[in-house]
């Protein structure tokens, strides 16, 4: 078995190595190594060697075989290949020469093809580039007009230009770098183009800030002569009605207004205007005014899709040019050109609006410049209710009122209601009332001071009918008297009358272009003129009667002056019916109160004649010296009363043109003061004892004045009337020197008594002044010193009637 086992193995290893010994025969020589390895990792390496050298034998010998089978032919190729060897130098050499020659020949040629070919190259090069160019150039074309249009600031074909360039151009050539620059610098331009339009209308809004009164002033100017216009043409109808186109609202005429700058399309400000001829057609607002810097910076912010943005900007500018226009000056009532600088300003801000607002679409809108307005309304009037009120200058007050109604009538014409203005100007109407009363108060206080209180002398027809043409007066006695002659007025009559035609001309001055009624202006003037007359007029002539140093002569010429005037209450009633056209007889049409003003004024007078006659008797009074103590009797009145007497006399005598009333008043208050000083003096406290010698001698005083009366010092009074004033006294004296007490006594409290008017308290404190002196013993000259027992017997009398007179009292306050 194991020799057939060994047998086995020795075929597998032969195989093997026959296998190997192919691989190496087949394969390249580099790859050989892995085939040797497989031998060397083998145990029978030996064995292989042996048959290596054996396949190596074979193989030589079948070389040999070979070779000796093909030596001749080989000899003979060998042979061959040395010929050609020398032919193929020979060759070799003729190919280098000819080679050289060639190389040297075609040298110039070679330089020439290079240069064709360099030539070719620029060629194709020039072509692309001017194919490149020729597209390029539009581009570069449309970049250089875009910065010409900047650089001259025509801001918005310049954006025309840009959108152009974007969309249209930069997309051929976007692949180049100077195009991506452009495209880079795009929106830095719109954001300049944005920016200098921005700065365009800055400037076109601090111009129109500078010359908003400009504008408004010719647009004023204007509207006057408009309204002027009107009134022509509604005085005289012959000439037709001609009534001023759309464009006419923003016709300014004849102003000339400084521009910063030339009429250009970046201007932004107020043009030149020359003046203009009647005949011609007159500027319109747009040709005082430059808006395109708005028109323009209006379409480029639209085409940049910020038009909101720019809406919003102008408007919130504008806002705050409004406050600034509608602040006053804090000195703007001292003059009337400070409030017509105002109101320009405020008009040429809103006729400026009001263009904007029909020459753009969406700019301002109606909603806003009504926002605008009332704003302006409200601050304006505010502010001239404020500045208004310090006006104490009636002609300055009238003057605004004017300024305000042309004011109202301009805005009225561009559609802005103006209500408001005209209510504020019926409360300025009552302020304008004020300061005519203040300045009316001063020319009547003039007129009083200056007067000298005397009827006027006229010493011809003419001075005559010169003050009957001043005041309604007729007095046929006073025209059939000769010259000269004298009026029964002072002065001061025919001024008053007068002034008080001038304040009623002046109320009237102010309703002009009021658009008020005849009946609303009826009734602002009898208002104004009963204010007049009721409080100015009424106190002036309450302070001159309440003067100090005024006289009873200036008293009696006042209550003459008062009466007149209200005599001619009538005519200022007719004055106002002529000038308002309004009948009295209208329905809730106010009267004048003149008549009560002259009566109240009269009765003030009257009643300070009468304060001043008591004056005067008091100061008389003032001069008695009574010996209350003698016993003698000068059967003469006193000097001081026969010197009243005189004076009162003398004072009656100038009351001959006063009323009846008030003269027959005057002298019974004057009277009846006397009287009861008179009864003063005698029961005077500090008057402790009286004899019946000095009661004599007052007596006879009393008997003076009772003379007085009887006489009759003004005419009127029935019989013994004035002498009642002094009723009192004279039963009082009676009583005492008729010593008449049983009667008195005795009829006390009958209705027909001899001495009714002897009140028990009165008789009780005389009686008591003669018993302290009856009883005063230490005078020597007593009259009843000498009749003791009569004394005594009189003295029990007097306390006997003294006792009853307390009974009396008691009694009567029981």
């Amino acid at each position: 078995m194991e020799r057939v086992k060994m047998a086995e193995e020795s075929l597998e290893t032969a195989a093997e190595h026959e296998r190997i010994l192919r691989e190496i025969e087949s394969t390249d020589t580099a790859c050989i190594g892995p085939t040797l390895r497989s031998v060397y990792d083998g145990e029978e390496h030996g064995r292989f060697m042996e048959k290596l050298e054996t396949r190596i034998r074979n193989h030589d010998r079948e070389i040999e075989k070979m070779c000796n089978f093909h030596y001749q032919g080989f000899v003979d190729s060998i042979t061959e290949l040395l010929k050609v060897r020398g032919e193929a130098q020979k060759l070799k050499n003729q190919v280098t020469d000819t080679n050289r020659k060639l190389q040297h020949e075609g040298k110039e040629l070679v330089i020439a093809m290079e240069e064709l070919k360099q030539c070719r190259l620029q060629q194709r090069n020039i072509s692309a580039t001017v194919d490149k160019l020729m597209l390029c150039l539009p581009v570069l074309e449309m970049y250089s007009k875009l910065r010409d249009q900047m650089k001259t600031k025509r801001h918005y074909p310049a954006l025309k230009t840009l959108e152009h360039l974007e969309h249209t151009y930069l997309p051929q050539v976007s692949h180049y770098r100077f195009c991506k620059v452009m495209v880079d610098n795009i929106p830095k331009l719109r954001e300049e183009i944005k920016d200098v339009s921005m700065s365009d209308l800055k400037d076109f809004l601090e111009s129109i800030r500078k010359h908003s009164d400009k504008i408004g002033e010719t647009a004023m100017k204007q509207a006057q002569q408009q309204r002027n216009l009107d009134n022509i043409v509604l005085q005289q109808p012959r000439l037709g009605s001609k009534r001023k186109s759309k464009k006419d609202v923003y016709t300014i005429f004849d102003t000339e207004v400084e521009s910063t700058s030339p009429k250009s399309e970046q201007d932004s400000g107020i043009l030149d205007v020359e003046d203009e001829e009647d005949d011609e057609e007159v500027p319109g607002a747009q040709d005082l005014v430059d808006f395109s810097p708005v028109y323009r910076c209006l379409h480029i912010y639209s085409v940049l899709g910020a038009r909101e943005t720019f809406e919003n900007y102008y408007r919130k500018q504008r806002r705050k040019q409004a406050r600034l226009v509608l602040q006053p000056p804090s000195n703007m009532h001292e003059t009337l050109d400070g409030y017509r600088k105002y109101f320009n300003q405020i008009v040429g801000f809103f006729v400026v609006e009001d263009h904007i607002l029909h020459t753009t679409q969406g700019l301002v809108n109606r909603a806003y410049i009504d926002e605008l307005w009332e704003m302006a309304l409200s601050k304006t009037i505010a502010a001239l209710r404020t500045h208004s009120s310090y006006c104490s200058d009636p002609n300055l007050v009238l003057d605004l009122k004017n300024l305000i109604v042309l004011f109202a009538d301009t805005l009225q014409v561009y559609g802005f209601p103006v209500n408001q203005l005209f209510d504020m100007l019926l409360e300025i109407r009552d302020q304008y009332s004020e300061t005519l009363l203040k300045k009316w108060a001063g020319v009547f206080r003039n007129i009083l001071d200056s007067d000298n209180y005397s009827p006027i002398p006229v010493t011809s027809e003419e001075t005559y009918k010169k003050v009957v043409g001043q005041f309604p007066f007729q007095d046929t006695e006073l025209e059939k008297q000769p010259f000269p002659k004298k009026f029964p007025f002072s002065e001061f009559v025919p001024k008053v009358y007068n002034q008080i035609k001038e304040f009623i001309y002046a109320c009237l001055k102010f309703s002009e272009d009021l658009h008020l009624s005849s009946t609303e202006v009826d009734d602002m003037i009898r208002k104004s003129t009963n204010l007049l007359l009721t409080r100015t007029l009424s106190n002036s002539l309450q302070n001159v009667i309440k003067r100090k140093n005024i006289g009873l002569t200036e008293l009696v010429q006042i209550i003459i002056n008062t009466t007149h005037l209200e005599k001619s209450c009538k005519y200022l009633e007719e004055f106002i019916t002529n000038i308002t056209n309004v009948l009295p007889e209208t329905v809730h049409t106010t009267k004048l109160y003149g008549t009560t003003t002259f009566k109240d004024a009269r009765h003030a007078a009257e009643e300070e004649i009468y304060t001043n006659l008591n004056q005067k008797i008091d100061q008389f009074l003032q001069l008695a010296d009574y010996d209350w103590m003698t016993g003698e009797l000068d059967n003469k009145a006193s000097d001081y009363l026969v010197d009243l007497i005189a004076f009162l006399r003398s004072t009656f005598a100038v009351f001959t043109h006063l009323p009846g009333k008030v003269a027959q008043t005057a002298c019974m208050s004057a009277c009846k003061h006397l009287a009861t000083s008179l009864m003063q003096l005698l029961l005077e406290a500090e008057v402790r004892q009286l004899t019946l010698g000095a009661l004599q001698q007052f007596n006879l005083d009393v008997r003076e004045c009772e003379q007085f009366a009887r006489s009759g010092p003004v005419p009127g009074f029935q019989e013994d009337t004035l002498q009642l004033a002094f009723i009192d006294l004279r039963q009082l004296l009676d009583l005492f020197i008729q010593w008449d007490w049983s009667t008195y006594l005795a009829d006390y409290g009958q209705p027909n008594c001899k001495y009714l008017r002897v009140n028990p308290v009165t008789a009780l404190t005389l009686l008591e002044k003669i018993s302290r002196e009856m009883k005063d013993t230490s005078r020597k000259n007593n009259m009843f010193a000498q009749f003791r027992k009569n004394e005594r017997d009189k003295q029990k009398l007097i306390d006997t009637v003294a006792k009853q007179l307390r009974g009396l009292i008691s009694s009567h306050h029981s």
